[in-house]
C-alpha cells in the first residue's frame, strides 16, 4: 500500500534544529510516522517542548542540548543513537545585509551554522550508515533564495547555495552505500526566524503571497511533509535532487 512507504515504525531519525519552526514540525511528523526521534538544539526550552509535543501524541523522543558548531558536542550525540536511519539536518540563522556591508565575521557566523553545521551532521551521519550498513536517508534544509537573488541575503543565500552542492556531492559518493541525500529548499515560511522583520512582517508575507501563484506563504508543517517524503521509503529511487515546496515563487528548470 502506498501508505505503508511512509511508515518509519522501528526507524531512529535525528533532527537539528527541533526546538522550533521547521525542524520542530519535522521532528513531529516523523514521530507521528513511527521513528524514535533525536531532538537537537541549542534552545534548551524549545527542546523540552518540541519532546513534550511527541510525547504527548504518543511518539518516543530523545533530547540532545548542543550547537551545531560543535562538532565533538554532535558526534557524541549521534553516536548515542541506538542505530540511524534519518538525519534531518534543520538547524539554521539569518542575517541580512546589503553586499556592500557585508562584515567578514557576518559571512563567517552564517557559514558556521548553516553551511558547516550541515555539513558535519552529514557526515557524521553518512559515516554512522556506512558502519551500521544502514540504507538510510539524509536531508538537508535549503532555501529558495538559492533560485533568487533577494536583496540583503548574501550569507544565507551563499551557505544554502553550498549545502545544495554538498547534497549533490555527498548523494553521488554513498549511493553505492544504499544512502540517499536530498535537500529541501523551503518558500517563505512562517516561522521563528522570518519573524526576524519584526514590524515588517506582515508586509513581507503579503508580497511573497502575491507572488505565489498559490496566494499564500507556507507553514512549517508544509515543508514537514517534504522532509517526511524524502526520509521515507516513498522516495527511496531518489537522491541528489532538490525537492522544492516554494508555492511556485520560483520554478527552475
Amino acid at each position: 500500500m502506498a501508505v505503508a512507504a511512509y511508515d518509519l515504525s522501528g526507524r531512529t531519525a535525528f533532527v537539528t534544529g527541533a526546538a522550533s519552526g521547521i525542524g520542530r514540525a519535522s521532528a513531529v511528523l516523523l514521530a507521528e510516522a513511527g521513528a524514535t526521534v533525536h531532538c537537537a538544539d541549542q534552545d534548551a526550552r524549545g527542546l523540552h517542548g518540541t519532546a513534550i509535543l511527541i510525547k504527548d501524541r504518543g511518539g518516543a523522543a530523545r533530547t540532545h542540548h548542543l550547537d551545531v558548531t560543535d562538532r565533538a558536542h554532535l558526534k557524541r550525540a549521534v553516536a548515542s543513537c541506538e542505530g540511524l536511519d534519518i538525519m534531518a539536518a534543520v538547524a539554521g540563522i539569518m542575517h541580512s545585509s546589503p553586499v556592500l556591508e557585508t562584515r567578514d565575521e557576518d559571512l563567517d557566523r552564517v557559514l558556521a551554522v548553516n553551511f558547516k553545521g550541515v555539513l558535519h551532521a552529514c557526515q557524521e551521519a553518512a559515516l554512522r550508515m556506512i558502519a551500521d550498513g544502514t540504507r538510510g536517508s539524509i536531508v538537508t534544509m535549503a532555501s529558495s533564495a538559492v533560485d533568487t537573488g533577494g536583496p540583503g541575503l548574501l550569507c544565507y543565500g551563499v551557505a544554502k547555495a553550498a549545502v545544495v552542492q554538498m547534497t549533490k556531492t555527498l548523494a553521488a559518493e554513498v549511493g553505492r552505500h544504499g544512502i540517499r541525500v536530498n535537500a529541501v529548499a523551503p518558500g517563505w515560511t512562517r516561522t521563528p526566524m522570518t519573524a526576524r522583520h519584526g514590524e515588517g512582517q506582515s508586509q513581507t508575507e503579503a508580497f511573497m503571497t502575491r507572488l505565489s501563484p498559490l496566494g499564500r506563504v507556507g507553514e512549517p508543517e508544509d515543508i514537514a511533509h517534504a522532509v517526511l517524503h524524502l526520509a521515507s521509503d516513498a522516495a527511496s529511487f531518489t537522491t541528489g535532487q532538490i525537492l522544492r515546496p516554494n508555492g511556485g515563487v520560483a520554478m527552475p528548470w
